[in-house]
């Protein structure tokens, strides 16, 4: 199949997340797209946010951040958090807060799924900042929850594209991780000694 030359400004789907931090000992929310695990024991978690936005101060300040995960039915208030900079607008009223084992991360009542963390490392980058957080403790809806696992069909997370810059729903499911490659079949490949 032919292959036709893109802009580099694309990205594949990402999960759209409202990140929490006090700035100033004020409660902050801010949407973020660029998020994803960063290492898996101790659990980490990775955001890359804009070094002009007012979150960076906070998240600095206190060594702390959450990470919250908005259902579709919040994109009108997830969307609004992105619209709007913590340094001219008050967004913590938006949603109701609470606090867990950290005591000082805030976190939102409404999202299913709420992660606390603790700054491990911040890289800066020519336009973003990445920051890296151990997940100290995470935090789910009962309803959310399906033997012991989340259930994303019920947890219903927001995803983002880009460039057209739309929000999407969870499809349907396409097969299972560790399972679905066992199908395929190949030829091995024999190395110098002839093994594979």
């Amino acid at each position: 199949m032919e292959k036709i030359a893109i802009g580099t400004n694309f990205f594949i789907p990402m999960p759209v997340v409202l990140v929490g931090t006090k700035v100033g000992g004020k409660d902050n929310f801010m949407t973020v797209g660029w998020c994803a695990r960063a290492n898996a024991n101790p659990p980490m978690i990775l955001c890359g946010i804009g070094n002009q936005h007012f979150t960076p101060k906070g998240i600095l300040e206190t060594g702390t951040f959450s990470v919250n995960i908005p259902p579709a039915g919040l994109v009108d208030k997830t969307d609004y958090c992105g619209l709007v900079s913590g340094a001219k607008t008050d967004k913590s009223q938006v949603f109701e807060v609470f606090y867990g084992s950290l005591k000082v991360v805030p976190m939102i009542r409404e999202c299913p799924v709420n992660l606390e963390c603790r700054l491990v490392q911040s890289v800066t980058l020519p336009t973003n900042t990445v920051f890296i957080g151990e997940i100290e403790a995470a935090y789910a809806n009962p309803e959310v929850m399906k033997n012991g696992r989340p259930d994303f069909s019920a947890i219903d997370p927001l995803l983002l594209t880009m460039p057209d810059n739309q929000y999407w729903r969870l499809g349907a499911k396409a097969g299972d991780a560790w399972s679905a490659g066992k199908m395929v079949k190949t030829k091995p490949t024999l190395g110098p000694e002839g093994r594979s």
